[in-house]
């Protein structure tokens, strides 16, 4: 069974956007996966297909209505086992780890936010798992859940060309990746690490963890605070 993701958004002409191409478009288009984008507004009842309103207590911005989303995730998700995921800046930050969780199950539901956020009721009421990309604001939750779906759908089984590719890249293992060189062997006087051409491939695996420690410690320090999980 492929990996089904269904995207709850104001703006369902924005998906598959830039997933459509590349090796998620392949993948795609293998039937590898799936993506369905459903337009909120489709669950308003009213004449004006009004999905907001202000927030209670006053306040700028509007919020979304949490009866017009309500329905939306009850069309969608009925008998759906699939985790119910909230794009939101207050969520718990995106992981590699939480990214390998995703891509083994069945797929996933995303709810694309708008405006001021989303009525409290209905994140409590459906089980809606809040998730954040970065400590920034964007102006919806669609371009942070293409940012999921890329992470995810690239190392699906099949999807990347060499599976070890996913393995030997940041933040698995605990640290960021080290650096890569290709041809030519020189380039503005620079050369390739002699090491990286040596073909002791024991050294070069070595050079390779001990620069990754070495940018680990300089960029990311808090990494190798944290466990590792396999």
């Amino acid at each position: 069974m492929s990996f089904r993701a269904t995207v709850l958004t104001l703006y369902p002409e924005m998906f598959p956007g830039h997933l459509g191409h590349s090796l998620s478009g392949k993948a795609l288009e293998r039937g590898q996966w799936a993506v369905d984008a459903v337009q909120i507004r489709d669950f308003a009842e009213d004449k004006h297909r009004t999905v907001d309103d202000t927030p209670a207590g006053g306040g700028a911005g509007m919020v979304l209505k949490p009866d017009v989303l309500a329905r939306a995730i009850d069309h969608v998700s009925a008998g759906d086992e699939r985790p119910r995921l909230l794009m939101s800046p207050r969520g718990r930050p995106l992981t590699q780890e939480r990214v390998r969780e995703l891509a083994d199950g069945p797929g996933v539901i995303i709810v694309c936010g708008r405006f001021e956020g989303v009525d409290q009721r209905v994140i409590d009421g459906r089980g809606l798992q809040e998730v954040s990309i970065g400590d920034y604001i964007l102006s919806g939750g669609e371009p942070a859940a293409m940012i999921l779906l890329d992470a995810i759908v690239r190392i699906l089984p099949g999807v990347m060309g060499n599976a070890l590719s996913g393995v030997y890249e940041s933040f698995e293992g605990g640290l960021l990746e080290h650096p890569h060189y290709t041809r030519p062997q020189v380039f503005e006087g620079t050369e390739i690490p002699a090491v990286l051409t040596s073909g002791n491939h024991g050294a070069i695996e070595k050079w390779r963890r001990g620069e990754a420690e070495k940018l680990t410690a300089e960029r990311r320090p808090d990494l190798l605070n944290q466990p590792v999980t396999k």
